[in-house]
């Protein structure tokens, strides 16, 4: 297979993007839903159109083979994957550029830049895949440094070891998804955890921000795969025992999972396995009524099928990414010890109970043309898709959320008010979708989508104005103001008034012990703001 060159700018590969047949499509669909939208197209400014200033700082001799000042590096790694991230970079807007990125190729050297970075006062922002969507990986950390290095762990991307008796394997921190599978293949195993960002994301990434994976019941977040993890930290190595389960005291794991860079560099960890699936189904089902196909999915969640797939995509998302004028539920169903069928069988029925509806062309195994099977197609695209709508002038960004069965009529219904508000103010002629990614017995993780005709110029302040309304909302409503999708520096005021005031003492104060000189991520979670 041909070399694919990233995007330094956008999502995915430049071989990858949205153009042709499938562009014309998508704008056409785009016109349908909303009439007013512009849709004139803008490029991206070359790299050598942005200034980079030169780097403020000199790595020790020992470190300067890892280091590049290159600019195309620099600016690949001074922003996430964000919309906002997008449109700046399409504007030509980005305000901040590590002074390096620095490539260790063992644990030894990250240990090395955390002491000359502790020593030289210089603040480091751990990078993995570079997918974050909510500032974690952006060199924004104030003046109090003398520069900012982005640590990009892509050179540690080994399986270094498989356990097949215990299904483990240790794994090192900078290795990205479909590498991290390919190492497993030939063993029989998987780690089944497939996030939409899984082809650039990495597992210390993963980690760091308390990821959920694709799959909707069951162990799904990689909290529940992790066994133990190593972090080197600027006081030194934190390596937790590997066992099933403990109940010596807070599990160490628990203070470095989803800690976002905060307080130490993840290199490695064992991470639980399963065998390959052999038996899978997948089917659609249709509801006349948003209201019905809720009730079904928490039929489902709290019956202990646990379905691999069960995604309810209300009328909108349905019609934009799926083409069905009804609410959809995506069902699926799989395992590596025995068929499934039955499971299956028993989810319809109990779908059949709330008002649900099978494509009568084909049975749950033979859908091919449903769609669900579009959404499922349109899936990994949505990010190009988004990319290239960003840079037709719209506003395109979703946010997602965790809260309980009893309060989500109430969740949503403060965010479709606030997105309504919002939109009518900023003056952006939109609609809002919602899509559930998970479900737990005792609730759903709610994943909104807002499409919206924007102002050139202004798409940025605009969406940043329609962000703050919903966050409000969703802290009003009693959610989370995150699921899966992290903390960094956009949420931090949400986060804020989420968490309990002695948890984030007890938080500053472990890491005035693991990071004393205070340069691990600032502005995530702690620090400037």
């Amino acid at each position: 297979m041909a070399a694919r060159t990233r995007s330094w700018w956008g999502w995915g590969t430049v071989e990858d993007a949205v153009a042709g047949d499938e562009l014309r499509a998508l704008l056409d669909r785009v016109r349908a839903l909303l009439p007013d939208a512009g849709l004139e197209s803008h490029a991206p400014p070359p790299v050598e159109a942005f200034e980079v200033p030169p780097s403020r700082v000199r790595p020790p001799a020992a470190l300067s083979p890892l280091a590049s000042e290159a600019p195309t590096d620099r600016l690949a790694h001074s922003h996430g994957k964000a919309f906002r991230d997008v449109v700046r970079a399409l504007l030509g807007r980005v305000e901040h550029v590590p002074d390096l990125v620095l490539r260790p190729t063992q644990e030894a050297e990250v240990a090395q830049l955390l002491d000359w970075c502790s020593e030289a006062r210089v603040a480091v922002v751990p990078y993995g895949g570079g997918s974050s969507v909510v500032g974690g990986v952006e060199p924004r950390v104030g003046d109090g440094y003398a520069g900012v290095v982005s640590l990009d762990l892509g050179s540690l991307d080994r399986v270094l070891e498989v356990d097949p008796t215990s299904r483990a394997a240790l794994v090192q921190a900078g290795v990205l998804g479909p590498h991290l599978e390919q190492q497993l293949r030939p063993r029989g195993l998987t780690l089944r955890f497939f996030p939409q960002s899984f082809e650039f994301s990495s597992v210390g990434g993963w980690l760091a921000t308390r990821a959920g994976g694709h799959f909707a019941t069951g162990p799904t977040h990689i909290d529940d795969l992790t066994e133990s993890l190593r972090v080197v930290t600027p006081a030194g190595v934190v390596e937790s025992r590997r066992l099933p389960a403990s109940g010596a005291g807070p599990a160490p794991d628990r203070m470095f999972l989803g800690s976002e860079g905060t307080l130490g560099v993840i290199t490695q960890a064992w991470l639980r396995l399963q065998d390959r699936p052999r038996w899978r189904e997948a089917a659609s089902v249709a509801f006349a009524s948003y209201d019905d196909g809720v009730q079904a999915v928490r039929t489902l969640s709290q019956s202990g099928l646990q379905p691999a797939n069960c995604r309810l995509l209300d009328p909108v998302e349905a019609l934009v990414n799926a083409d069905s004028p009804t609410a959809v539920l995506v069902l699926g169903f799989e395992s590596a010890d025995h068929p499934v069928t039955a499971s299956m069988g028993r989810a319809l029925e109990l779908c059949r109970d709330h008002g649900g509806v099978l494509p009568e062309s084909a049975g749950p195994t033979e859908a091919t043309d449903d769609a669900g099977s579009r959404w499922r197609s349109a899936f990994l695209r949505m990010p190009y898709q988004r990319d290239a709508l960003a840079a037709h002038g719209m506003i395109v960004e979703t946010f997602e959320t965790a809260c309980t069965w009893d309060r989500f009529p109430e969740v949503r219904a403060a965010v479709e008010t606030a997105a309504a508000d919002a939109m009518r103010q900023v003056g952006a002629t939109g609609v809002l979708s919602c899509r559930f990614t998970h479900v737990y017995p005792d609730g759903p993780a709610p994943y909104f989508g807002i499409y919206a005709a924007g102002r050139w110029g202004r798409t940025v302040e605009q969406w940043d104005e329609i962000k703050a309304a919903v966050s409000e909302a969703l802290v009003g409503a009693g959610a989370s103001i995150t699921h899966h999708h992290a903390v960094g520096r956009d949420h931090r005021p949400w986060y804020d008034r989420q968490r309990p005031d002695l948890f984030a003492a007890a938080l500053r104060a472990g890491k005035a012990v693991l990071d004393p000189a205070s340069v691990l991520n600032p502005g995530v979670l702690l620090g400037p703001g």
